[in-house]
Parts: structure tokens; sequence; C-alpha cells
């Protein structure tokens, strides 16, 4: 199995999409922290003045953990693109090259090439997650510095250094498997067609409805809510609350779990009845 995955890496890392992603974060951080060390004097009046006269702020609020928090809130929308460009090939890239019936006709069971797939686009998915805490916080260290971590929210929220990398630690793990859902979405997709750009959209289009059904106010969209998995992926900002809700987290995970497990199950029933003939 671990050769299997292995040799799924290589064709993700050998396809160009899978790229797109990684140079656009680092394209884009170092931009946004450059506009954060000029403007971050900016934010930190706005935060200072915020307190009052309740703190007496010694030094910069604003730092590495600030700007990844406003970084992770600005971004959250937009990294599921990221996130598909890699899935939506995973299945589909096969089809399209017509390499199925090679694949398909060895001794390994469909199912153990399916989860090597899947097992790859998560490993994936994590990789650039991850590559974005790095340009976030181990760029953003060098450039803005360290220290407390201010989060208004419902009051404010004063997190010491030592807590700061913990919590964020905690927010990055759990953005790893929202992030992850994303992908199974798209690989669910994947499985039903030979062209990536499909479940690209398919998956978008989704997740973007799933939004506009949370943005309007209506009472039948609001009882909505609660089985759309879209209204789950903020379960990363639950890192940044006191105490940490981890009863909401585990509901939120478990909720994500389940359909994560849905998107699985139909890619199994669709791949293990895929026509390699035709």
């Amino acid at each position: 199995m671990i050769g299997l995955i292995y040799n799924e890496l290589l064709k993700i890392t050998g396809r160009w999409r899978s790229y797109i992603g990684f140079i656009g974060i680092a394209i884009l951080m170092p931009l946004i922290l450059w506009g954060f060390s000029y403007g971050g004097g900016e934010i930190h009046d706005e935060y200072a003045s915020q307190l009052g006269d309740s703190f007496i702020v010694v030094g910069s609020i604003f730092n590495a953990f600030l700007a990844t928090y406003i970084v992770m809130n600005a971004f959250w929308i937009h990294m599921p693109f990221l996130v598909t460009l890699a899935a939506g090939d995973a299945v589909a890239a096969e089809g399209a090259a017509g390499t199925f019936r090679i694949i398909l006709t060895r001794s390994t069971s469909r199912l153990k090439i399916l989860f090597a797939k899947l097992f790859a686009t998560w490993i994936y998915t994590a990789v650039l997650i991850l590559f974005l805490a790095f340009m976030c916080l181990g760029i953003g260290s060098l450039w803005l510095g360290t220290g407390d971590l201010i989060v208004f929210d419902k009051g404010i929220l004063i997190l010491d250094q030592g807590e700061a990398w913990i919590r964020m630690a905690l927010s990055f793990g759990l953005a790893i498997l929202v992030m992850c859902v994303v992908s199974t979405l798209c690989f669910m997709f994947s499985s039903m067609v030979n062209n990536g750009i499909g479940p690209i959209v398919g998956s978008i289009f989704l997740i973007v409805i799933g939004y506009i059904i949370m943005a309007i106010p209506i009472e039948m969209f609001e009882k909505m809510e609660p089985y759309i998995f879209v209204t789950y992926f903020d379960v990363w900002q639950h890192a940044f609350r006191d105490p940490i809700p981890w009863d909401r987290i585990g509901k939120s995970l478990g909720i994500l779990f389940l359909y994560t497990a849905s998107f699985i199950g139909v890619s199994i029933a669709v791949f293990l009845n895929r026509d390699i003939k035709s």
C-alpha cells in the first residue's frame, strides 16, 4: 500500500496544476507580509483603540500571530479552490490518459488503488496547508516578530506567546481536516468523470452554494444550515476561544466525518463499477 501511495504522490508532483497553490502562496504571502510590515501600525492603532483604557500596551500588538490570524480569516474562503486543483485530477486524469486499462487489469485490487489515490490526495492537502502555515508563521516570525496574540471575539482574548503557538498548531490541524473534506468531495467527482476540470468546478459550486445559503437571512435557509457541511468549515476558529469549546469542535468534526465517509462511499461505488472497456 505504501508503494501505491508513493506512486500516486509521484503522479501528483508530475502535474503542473499541483504547483499552482504553492506558487500562489509563495508569491502572495511575502507581498502580504510586506504590506503588513508597512501597514501594521494602522492595525496596531485600531486594536489598541478597541482595548481602550483597560490595558496598558507595551510594544506593538501587531506580530506574526495576529498577521496569521488575519490571513486565515481572509484566505479561508479561497483555500478550497487551491486544494481541488490536485484532487480533481486524482482519478479523472487516469481516465483522460487511458491508463485505466493497464492499472485496473493488474492483480492489485481496485479498492487499494482508489484508497492509495485518496491518501495521496490527503497528503497533498496537508502539505499545502502546512506550507501556508510555514509562510505565515515561519517567514512571518522572522519578518514581523512574535509576541502576545490578541483576538477580539465576544470579548478580548489575550494569549501569551507560548499559548499562541499551541493555538496556532491546533487551528492549522483543524484546517487540514476541513480541507481534507473539500479534497474528498472533489475526489468523489473525479472518480465519476475523465476530465479534471469538472470535479473542480463542481466542488467549488457546491461550496459557493453553501456559503450563499448561510449568507441569506431566510428562515428556510437557516433551518438548512445545520445540514450543510460548509457550516462547519470555521471549526478552526474555535482554537481561539477561551475556553476551547471541545464539545463544539467534536460535533463539527463528527458531522464533517460523516460527509467525508459518504463522499468516500460514493467514490468506492463508482470506481468499483467503472467500465474500462470503453
